[in-house]
């Protein structure tokens, strides 16, 4: 029993150090820009925030007083869509994960918004994409016809993809440019942290007072415009720093893993294991370089 312990633990241990090894040739291979890369996924974040922010605050009144929709259904309409997109996030983030990873998620996601925003604005540019406007002597308002408002979903439908993947990846994406090793690389995500949430404020605050402005007392084609171009400024932006970024590659999600093990431990419930047993030996090791401390052996989830 000594040596089948002593055999099993060399094996563990030289497993541990070759693993060791490659995450360090992995690391080795990757370059960390770290603030070099910033404004181009700071500037992105800022236009992406005031294009989306600026065209949603003030949809309950594009859609009351363009569409002549009613109060209770333009407010149903914006609260489905906004719940589909937080259940949506969780979705976004599973396929991000696991298939395509943060970059390729977010450039897919962000055209996909410009798209949506962009189609929302040609309802207000083209008179036939949106009803007549009520007269001011009549009490009768036409309402928007059936391929009028199959154009405007279209247009929230993309709206709705984008933000599954923009929201989940983005803050993710800019932490991934930093090396989380180097003491320089800690204090870049703590700054990068704070920028992030200042440029969420500073487009609410944009989009609360200027945008909000231009669309209810300039014009709509304009005020929905503006969203729409600061989209594809993010676009631009984003794709600029392409041959820098540092793209992480998809490694699965952790709910997929946790569901692999509440189906093992399922189907292994009743399997009887001896007092003691020769591989429990494994869980004895800890590497030098461990950061994170051993957890006890149990027979839970066996």
């Amino acid at each position: 029993m000594g040596e089948s312990e002593t055999t099993m633990k060399k094996i563990e241990k030289e497993s541990f150090e070759m693993s060791e090894k490659h995450e360090i040739d992995d690391d080795s291979k990757l370059i960390y820009r770290g603030w070099k890369v910033m404004p181009y996924i700071i500037g992105n974040e800022t236009c992406e925030k005031l294009g989306a922010i600026g065209t949603l605050l003030n949809l309950l009144v594009y859609l009351t007083t363009v569409f002549n929709l009613n109060n209770v259904t333009a407010t149903n309409i914006i609260n489905i869509f906004n719940g589909s997109t937080n259940v949506a996030t969780l979705l976004g983030a599973f396929v991000s994960d696991t298939y395509f990873g943060r970059y390729n998620t977010l450039g897919f996601c962000i055209i996909t918004s410009f798209l949506g925003l962009l189609a929302i604005q040609l309802t207000a540019v083209f008179k036939n994409l949106h009803p007549p406007s009520c007269a001011k002597e009549s009490s009768t308002c036409i309402g928007p016809t059936v391929g009028q408002m199959t154009f405007l979903f279209s247009g929230f439908c993309l709206l709705l993809i984008g933000a599954a993947g923009i929201r989940p990846c983005n803050l993710a994406f800019g932490v991934d440019q930093f090396n989380p090793k180097t003491e320089s690389g800690k204090k870049g995500i703590n700054s990068f942290f704070n920028w992030y949430y200042f440029t969420f404020t500073f487009a609410q605050m944009i989009s609360l007072s200027l945008i909000v402005y231009v669309q209810s007392s300039v014009s709509w084609a304009i005020g929905l415009g503006i969203p729409a171009a600061l989209m594809l400024l993010a676009c631009v932006l984003f794709f600029m720093g392409d041959k820098l970024y540092v793209k992480v590659k998809p490694s699965g999600s952790p709910i997929k893993s946790i569901v692999q093990v509440l189906v093992v431990a399922v189907k292994k419930r009743r399997v009887k294991l001896p007092a003691q047993h020769p591989m429990l030996s494994l869980f004895d090791y800890v590497p030098s370089k461990c950061d994170y401390p051993k957890l006890p052996h149990t027979y839970q989830f066996r």
